[in-house]
């Protein structure tokens, strides 16, 4: 119908934020927005990736290209990322990629003078950004561990050295994964799981147990005072129908209604550490509200073309 809205108005519900993990509960939409929302913080959230490797010596036993390749993949903090330039727009260098507004620079120097194997990790890359720097893996206890070191980048030997220059750029994980700030963006539908009381009690004490067993997880329980099966975790139903093929085994079907709510959803979602998790869902939100403004100002200017013809087109250069 002409004029009718069709509008909704999401919301967002947090149950567990960390630094660098996030589950939230994300209702009153449709699977393509959770969709879309998922999509975009995979692959169109924009971080600061090592891109250009300059190397002026490398005497270890990995190849140039190979210490490039382990350099790209180090999480850099990207806080700023969504206000830089990306190197092919800017500019301030001509599309060079090499100035303040768009890179930053890196430097790494290092030489194993003993016989004791010399670790290089992402701690011994230098930053002309302070807030541009590897992501610190190390916890809060003072325990010394492997991940306090940094991401080992090669072991160098006595006499060998590694000496170079590298440039990071901002990117999205479209053009490549190492500039993906999620390592992994999953939701699901919530379950809505309906037992039939009267059904239930027609069944022993043992088959209940036997119907609860069934579940490959701790979807259900029997209450210890009323002996009364009770749904205790429904998010750890995994839509496996196994509880259902039992219960039609039993002779019992329709013991249990299991859907899907289409409009609920719960996101889980675990950060690389360049963005924190919470600040993710975020950028993720901007940057889809800055593509459906992109589809409003196509649309626009399409009933631009429709009412001025050739002359909207001129107008804009085309």
């Amino acid at each position: 119908m002409e004029g009718k809205s069709y509008q909704r108005l999401p919301r967002v519900k947090i149950r567990d934020m960390r630094d660098d993990y996030l589950k939230f509960e994300l209702r009153d939409t449709d699977a393509s927005v959770a969709n879309a929302l998922r999509r975009v913080m995979i692959a169109e959230v924009p971080t600061v990736a090592i891109d250009l490797v300059e190397i002026e010596i490398n005497s270890s036993v990995l190849n140039d290209e190979f210490i490039a390749h382990r350099l790209g993949l180090i999480p850099l903090t990207s806080d700023r990322a969504m206000s830089m330039r990306f190197s092919r727009d800017c500019d301030a260098c001509d599309g060079d990629g090499q100035c303040e507004f768009c890179s930053v620079e890196f430097h790494l120097r290092a030489k194993c003078h003993s016989d004791q194997t010399l670790d290089v990790t992402s701690k011994d890359l230098l930053s002309s950004d302070h807030t541009v720097v590897p992501v610190d893996f190390s916890d809060s206890s003072g325990l010394e561990s492997s991940e306090q070191k940094g991401i080992i980048i090669v072991k160098l030997r006595r006499g060998q050295e590694l000496r170079l220059r590298a440039i990071a750029r901002k990117g999205i994980g479209k053009d490549h994964a190492k500039w993906s700030p999620a390592a992994t963006v999953t939701f699901m539908y919530e379950p809505d799981i309906r037992i039939n009381e009267e059904l239930m009690d027609t069944l022993t004490l043992e088959e209940k147990k036997a119907w609860v067993d069934s579940s490959p997880t701790k979807v259900f329980d029997i209450d210890p005072k009323t002996d009364k099966v009770v749904v205790v975790d429904p998010e750890a139903y995994t839509y496996d129908d196994e509880v259902i093929k039992k219960a039609e085994a039993m002779g019992k079907s329709g013991l249990v209604d299991i859907s899907a709510r289409e409009d609920s959803f719960i996101f889980t979602v675990e950060s690389t550490g360049a963005i924190k998790a919470a600040q993710l869902l975020l950028n993720a939100i901007e940057v889809l509200k800055q593509k459906l403004d992109a589809v409003r100002l196509s649309e626009d200017t399409v009933e631009a073309d429709d009412q001025f013809g050739e002359l909207g087109a001129h107008m804009r250069g085309g």
